[in-house]
């Protein structure tokens, strides 16, 4: 199967940041025409590539909303077509998804087995390739629950996984993987407080015709940043504009992100994630207004991605120096879990890359 071409990931930009501005001015097809050329000037082959970089990054839906109907104004028939047999696959795998979902999370919340979905809805009306919840129950209930009532066999785990205190469930019928996270929050289970913070704050949200549970804001934001900058080192394009949404909104209590992250060790990660959010934004032409406050606790104030294997990268020294200080805080407060879990990321990280250089895999591992 045929790569994606380096320009597609800066194409996708700025089609997903066209659609976050939907008022109209970067959706137009004069904003876009380069941007249309190149689509139409692809062949089936390399459209295939680009939807599947647009699917793995989680905007398929809202790049090619903005494709379908500035393609139109352009009288663009062949890319119309496209885009809309593109959308209607896609919307049906999301409302399959979607469909699935509910009655897991009303079952498991009836059976009291709180839950919140973290993550997977926030790319809405885009969804990922699994699908992510958090429960402070057991690790055995929630097994039991989840054979019980749906058939579902849980997938073997990875060192991450054990770590993480997470499972993954393969749902008979349903094509993405069930992940619950049980307890515990990062990539070895080091956070506690702020895990159970996900249930104790959760909000409603009506996604796709049901009510979820999904996180506070403040939580949002904390649950992105420790997946970008304390883990994966790397951004999708669907985290930057839903956190400048979630920013533009103005429904984040900012003194109360502070209080909680700083609380947790990571409150520079979040300000340097947030950082990164508003600069991408802004080379797309969009403004996002943080605090000084923010400002003055990021890493740094010049930090920025940088485009690479499809990517948003974030510059490896500073999410080292991000690893260091989170470290240090749980020596500080002398919390045992962290200490005694925090330092074995970097073996298991190098192992991961290992497997991944030898076997072109890494998920036992990761």
């Amino acid at each position: 199967m045929k790569t994606s071409s380096p320009n597609d990931i800066e194409v996708l930009s700025r089609l997903t940041v066209a659609n976050y501005v939907a008022s109209g001015n970067l959706s137009s097809a004069h904003a876009l025409s380069s941007d249309l050329d190149y689509l139409a000037s692809l062949n089936p082959v390399s459209r295939i590539a680009l939807l599947q970089l647009a699917r793995s990054r989680h905007v398929i839906v809202r790049s090619l909303r903005v494709v379908e109907n500035t393609a139109a104004e352009g009288n663009l028939a062949s890319l119309t077509q496209w885009c809309k047999r593109s959308l209607e696959e896609e919307s049906s795998r999301i409302r399959h998804a979607i469909e699935t979902l509910n009655p897991i999370c009303t079952t498991l919340e009836d059976s009291d087995c709180p839950v919140t979905v973290i993550k997977s809805l926030d790319h809405w009306p885009d969804l990922g390739s699994d699908i992510d919840l958090y429960t402070t129950s057991t690790p055995d209930r929630v097994i039991e629950l989840m054979r019980t009532h749906f058939d579902a066999v849980p997938v073997a785990r990875s060192w991450g996984d054990r770590l993480a205190g997470k499972w993954n469930f393969r749902v008979p019928g349903l094509p993405e993987l069930i992940e619950i996270h049980v307890r515990y929050l990062g990539q070895t289970g080091e956070h506690v407080a702020l895990a159970r913070r996900i249930i104790a704050r959760r909000v409603r949200a009506h996604i796709g015709g049901y009510d979820f549970f999904v996180p506070a804001p403040e939580e949002r934001i904390m649950i992105s940043a420790l997946q970008r900058v304390y883990r994966h080192f790397y951004f999708r394009l669907c985290d930057m504009v839903e956190m400048a949404a979630l920013v533009d909104s103005c429904a984040v209590d900012f003194d109360e992100l502070r209080s909680a992250a700083s609380d947790s060790g990571i409150w520079t990660g979040v300000a340097t994630f947030l950082i990164l959010v508003q600069a991408f934004m802004q080379v797309h032409g969009v403004s996002i207004a943080l605090p000084d406050e923010v400002i003055r606790s990021a890493r740094s104030a010049q930090i920025r991605v940088r485009y690479a294997d499809g990517f948003l990268r974030v510059p490896k020294l500073p999410a080292a120096g991000l690893y260091g200080s989170q470290l240090f805080h749980a020596g500080r407060q002398y919390n045992l879990r962290a200490l005694c879990r925090l330092p074995l990321l970097p073996p298991l990280a190098l192992s991961a890359l290992v497997a991944y250089h030898l076997t072109g895999d890494d998920k036992g591992i990761w």
